[in-house]
């Protein structure tokens, strides 16, 4: 459990400064919404740090929680393993920096491992929850 929380830890970390280089590289100034913001992290984030798209999926009614679904995971190429890391979820940074990411643009999220093909599964499934959206504050007010 320790080493779950500290892989998340690390890419929260990541994801707090990654935001910035995605921000200016995808020339996005902010998206309508969670749906469109899950697409662009789908499409645009993943294709721009690890060169694979996911697929969004699973939708809520309240468009709050979603599932990304990647074919391919460069994380994990030449990876196994052994039977004494098998609860381990090796990839529990990915979420992580998506937390740190979102959190960096007023959006706390919890995001977790649905499938994972280091413990058998046929594919790598994040789920991605919207707690709230967090107003942004300016240190200014505009008195216009």
């Amino acid at each position: 459990m320790q080493s779950l929380q500290m892989l998340s830890e690390w890419g929260y970390n990541i994801g707090t400064r990654l935001i910035d280089e995605f921000l200016a590289k995808a020339n996005i100034s902010r998206c309508v919404d969670f749906k469109e913001t899950a697409e662009m992290i789908a499409k645009v984030g993943f294709k721009m740090f690890l060169g694979v798209t996911a697929s969004v999926t699973n939708w809520d009614i309240e468009g709050t929680c979603c599932n990304m679904v990647l074919e391919e995971n460069p994380l994990v190429d030449f990876v196994e393993l052994p039977d004494t890391c098998q609860g381990l979820y090796y990839c529990n940074v990915l979420c992580g920096v998506i937390r740190g990411a979102l959190e960096m643009v007023s959006m706390k999220t919890e995001v977790t491992w649905v499938r994972d093909v280091l413990r058998g599964d046929d594919s790598y499934e994040l789920q991605v929850k919207l707690l709230k959206q967090v107003p942004q504050e300016y240190p200014y007010k505009d008195d216009e």
